[in-house]
Order: C-alpha cells, then sequence, then structure tokens
C-alpha cells in the first residue's frame, strides 16, 4: 500500500546531496550540482537540487519546471521579453514547456523541484 512522506522544513536543508559534477551546457562559472532525487516512484522528477555559482541557457525547454528555491540567489532571464528577475530563498518559479532563458546562480542555490 503507498505511504506519504514527510520532511520537515530544517531537514530539507540539511539534506545530503550526492554530487552530480558540472550542470550540462555551463558557459560561465564553474556550477558544480548536487542532487537527491525524492518519491523515485512518482511521474515526473521530483528532488531537491543544489547548484554552486555559475550560468547556462535553457533553450525549448521540453517540459514543466514547478521549483521552490530555499536558498541562495540567482538571476533568471527571459529570453522573449528580456526581462532579467531576481530569485531567493522563498520564490517559487514555474518554466513552461517551450521558456528559453538563462539560469545565472549568484550564491549557491538550493531548490525543491517537480519536473514532468
Amino acid at each position: 500500500m503507498p505511504t506519504f512522506t514527510i520532511i520537515k522544513n530544517a531537514a530539507i536543508h540539511e539534506l545530503p546531496l550526492t554530487a552530480a559534477g558540472q550542470r550540462a551546457g555551463a558557459d560561465k562559472g564553474d556550477p558544480q550540482i548536487a542532487i537527491q532525487t525524492l518519491a523515485p516512484e512518482a511521474t515526473g522528477n521530483l528532488g531537491i537540487w543544489e547548484c554552486q555559482p555559475g550560468g547556462w541557457p535553457v533553450v525549448n525547454r521540453p517540459d514543466t519546471e514547478f521549483t521552490y528555491i530555499l536558498s541562495g540567489r540567482a538571476q533568471l532571464t527571459d529570453d522573449a521579453s528580456g526581462e532579467t528577475m531576481d530569485v531567493s530563498g522563498g520564490d517559487l518559479i514555474i518554466l513552461p514547456p517551450g521558456w528559453t532563458g538563462r539560469w545565472d546562480v549568484l550564491e549557491t542555490v538550493r531548490k525543491v523541484y517537480a519536473i514532468y
């Protein structure tokens, strides 16, 4: 029988993550990432992600990303509007399929994400 998972707030910030190397497509800095997959049996990709400073383009995103920034600071640039937005702990971001833009991590970011 399926069961549910609860991870308390403090534990999310301290949960150990697995190093996963440099963020694919990085063209600025050395954005090393670390990940902890949550609910591997669920549809989509759910987890906690952390990234050190650096940047990369996103071109025609194939899926939706729903992400909540726990800590750190980044800038997202939307190619369609040219708008650059600062994001930090407490911000919720939804990137739709087809989105093109850029992530620039300024201070190590930790986020909870769902990609589907």
